[in-house]
């Protein structure tokens, strides 16, 4: 399905910025002028067995809109996040040099690693950057040897590389003559903690099969759709890298999507500081934006457990949107974390459904797969690789969308159905707080009645007996109350409190009743209620924010702000962004009149103080230049700091023990060269009417 929801003036001498994001349920497309206007927007269905093919049907939309000259494209994607989470990813082997298996348990790293090929090897180096131990080569040669037919990638991680990389450098040496791609920790991050360096590189070696095999396919959509322009991706920080940088450094791109969408909130608002939500139809993120940048995370990306060294924005995510399953769960009703289609969707794309609803809601009793419907979410797949029951699942639904009841109860085929699901080759339909929305006039576009039968089949089956409507609103008054639980578990973040009992206990229910709608038809009013307020304005973002943030935003005391474009934000945000890489030298003193730089190349002793400085100053600022231009801005702009550690003695005289340099080096993205080929020809136009930012 397709939805082109933007359109723009004729154009014919510009060049334009194309940006991507694929979500949870929907790919976006938007198209950016060069004075940086929304001049067209579209979606297209997201196809999890196959990233690429909806972004390929969302490039077309756009392009079919707009069919001017590109000359950047940047793409937020899912895939890195979506593959930790599911446990997806090549094969790779983790190499540890001069660590021991007792660290290994300390950190908890074994049990992360499960069953990973592992092997250690004598070497590494002290924290001085000196070697502990002479690297064993020959061990690590076997091993790599030994490897080479049994996995995708090694990880290699050495104890205190980041102060001395010539060991982990020299198995990289080796893993390359053996034709193993290699990921080196001092590569992705500077700090010390060697288990989680560990774990970190792992990780991005096991990536990096996923995201080359995504990144060739969007080349290749792009090429077929006559765009050559330079391709960027979005980081976890919101920062922009190059294709070829993000294909080497997968693991950054985890969380691109939160990242981009605070990124294309800030822009649509003109907000800098704000607590940004972006609802799509799957999940809720909600981060804090202070000074027009969000606010990163201290501790490092945590995904499925996995708690990272990668830099990126500090996020809460939950299972809710627009197309959250309604349930009950210990007596309550409750809403996600599972994605549903909605039934007023799913009836306006099969007609036929309605009289299905219609024969439910005639049966004198409620069944437990009542308004409950599966269908594929892909045309045609290699059925070769199903099993006889997944298959004979899959054949069932060849004609359309089927009554869960029939695929369960007459078919026996409830397991088989529900791998389907698992692997993204079909979706479960049912009420949702989109079809809610229908039933109370708050949406329209799609079918009212399908939306009527399935809040009256809904209420029914979950033990309310109540009218369609009164349940409709009952439905969308939960996803105000968790929408505002989630915009304070934020803010209190950012406030540096602990926000785990918000939903708990005492507290927990002050906070529900304070996010209620008042009482009415008769109900009591609370004697208690709690008052809370947010000092920032919200921005919400994602197609369902007109509908969910208005009435809990109220009751939180702030101001909503939904910006024009805001259900295509995300895609907003990947192609507004810039460039930002960042280097870090530390020196330390290790005598009375000698400091040690320690250099990406190794360490070096330098006598005095401020020629130590500089050193570092000049390598840091050497290779934060580098790494931006690699990562795509040809001319960055740099930015350097400068920070001590120091005491007083007892005579009041401070003496530095270590200093710590880090330049950040920024700029926006190259943009390909259309005379010579790098983008489409001028002159090509778009058409229809402008849209503004």
């Amino acid at each position: 399905m397709l939805l082109r929801i933007g359109r723009s003036h004729s154009r014919a001498d510009v060049s334009l910025r194309l940006g991507i994001d694929t979500g949870g349920t929907f790919t976006d497309a938007v198209l950016l002028d060069p004075a940086e206007r929304v001049v067209a927007t579209a979606k297209a269905l997201t196809t999890h067995h196959d990233l690429s093919l909806g972004i390929g049907a969302a490039i077309r939309a756009v392009r079919a809109e707009c069919a001017g000259p590109v000359a950047l494209v940047s793409l937020s994607t899912t895939l890195a996040t979506n593959a930790l989470v599911e446990g997806r990813g090549g094969r790779a082997g983790l190499l540890l040099i001069g660590l021991d298996e007792r660290a290994l348990r300390r950190s908890g790293l074994d049990r992360a690693l499960a069953d990973t090929p592992t092997a250690l090897v004598r070497g590494g180096h002290r924290a001085d950057g000196q070697e502990q131990a002479s690297l064993d080569r020959d061990a690590a040669a076997a091993t790599l040897a030994r490897w080479a037919d049994s996995v995708d990638a090694v990880a290699v991680c050495g104890q205190f590389a980041v102060r001395n990389p010539a060991h982990e450098r020299a198995v990289a040496a080796l893993a390359a003559a053996a034709g193993l791609p290699v990921t080196c920790s001092h590569e992705l991050t500077s700090d010390l903690d060697a288990p989680r360096r560990a774990l970190t590189t792992l990780l991005n070696a096991r990536l990096i099969p996923e995201l080359r095999a995504l990144l060739a396919a969007v080349t290749e959509e792009l090429q077929a759709s006559a765009i050559t322009a330079p391709l960027m991706v979005v980081t976890g920080d919101g920062s922009l890298v190059a294709v070829d940088v993000a294909a080497r450094r997968p693991i950054e791109t985890i969380l691109s999507g939160p990242a981009a969408s605070v990124i294309g909130a800030a822009f649509l608002s003109g907000v800098a500081d704000a607590v940004v939500a972006d609802v799509g139809g799957t999940t809720t993120d909600v981060a804090v934006l202070r000074d027009g940048r969000p606010r990163l995370s201290l501790q490092g990306a945590c995904v499925a457990g996995y708690r990272t060294m990668v830099r990126a924005i500090d996020v809460r995510t939950a299972g809710l949107g627009g197309d959250s399953e309604v349930r009950r769960e210990g007596g309550a009703l409750v809403l996600g974390p599972r994605r549903l289609l909605p039934l007023c969707l799913l009836a306006q794309q099969h007609p036929g459904i309605r009289s299905e609803l219609e024969r439910q809601a005639a049966r004198g009793q409620p069944r437990e797969h009542d308004g409950a419907f599966l269908l594929r979410r892909v045309d045609r797949i290699d059925t070769a690789s199903l099993g006889a029951s997944t298959r004979r699942a899959w054949e069932l639904l060849a004609t359309g969308p089927v009554p869960i009841e029939e695929i369960v109860e007459r078919q026996h085929l409830g397991r088989a159905a529900a791998r389907l699901v698992d692997r993204g080759l079909a979706i479960a339909a049912g009420f949702t707080p989109t079809d809610a929305a229908h039933v109370l006039g708050r949406q329209q576009g799609w079918s009212v009645e399908a939306a009527r039968l399935g809040a009256a089949l809904a209420a029914r089956r979950l033990g309310h007996g109540e009218a369609p409507s009164r349940f409709a609103q009952h439905v969308l008054d939960l996803a105000g109350i968790r929408t505002g639980e989630l915009l304070l578990e934020a803010a209190l973040a950012a406030d540096g409190e602990a926000a785990d009992e918000l939903t708990t206990g005492l507290t927990g229910r002050l906070v529900a009743r304070s996010l209620a709608a008042p009482a009415g038809n008769g109900e009591p009013a609370s004697l208690v209620r709690a008052t809370f307020k947010l000092a920032l304005p919200v921005v919400a973002v994602g197609g369902p924010a007109p509908l969910l943030y208005p009435a809990p935003v109220a009751r939180l005391g702030a101001r909503l702000i939904v910006p024009p474009h805001h259900a295509t934000g995300n895609a907003v945000g990947a192609v507004v962004g810039r460039v930002e890489r960042s280097a870090r030298v530390t020196l330390a003193r290790i005598g009375e009149q000698v400091w040690r730089v320690h250099l990406p190349e190794g360490g070096r002793d330098v006598a005095e103080f401020e020629s130590a400085v500089a050193l570092a100053e000049a390598a840091a600022r050497t290779a934060a230049l580098n790494a931006a231009r690699l990562a795509g801005c040809p001319e960055p702009t740099l930015v350097v700091e400068r920070k001590e550690a120091a005491y007083p003695d007892h005579a009041g005289v401070r003496h530095v023990l270590g200093v710590t340099i880090e330049a950040r080096a920024f700029g926006r993205p190259a943009l390909g060269d259309l005379a010579q080929g790098r983008g489409q020809r001028p002159g090509e136009a778009c058409t229809n009417s402008a849209v503004r930012r």
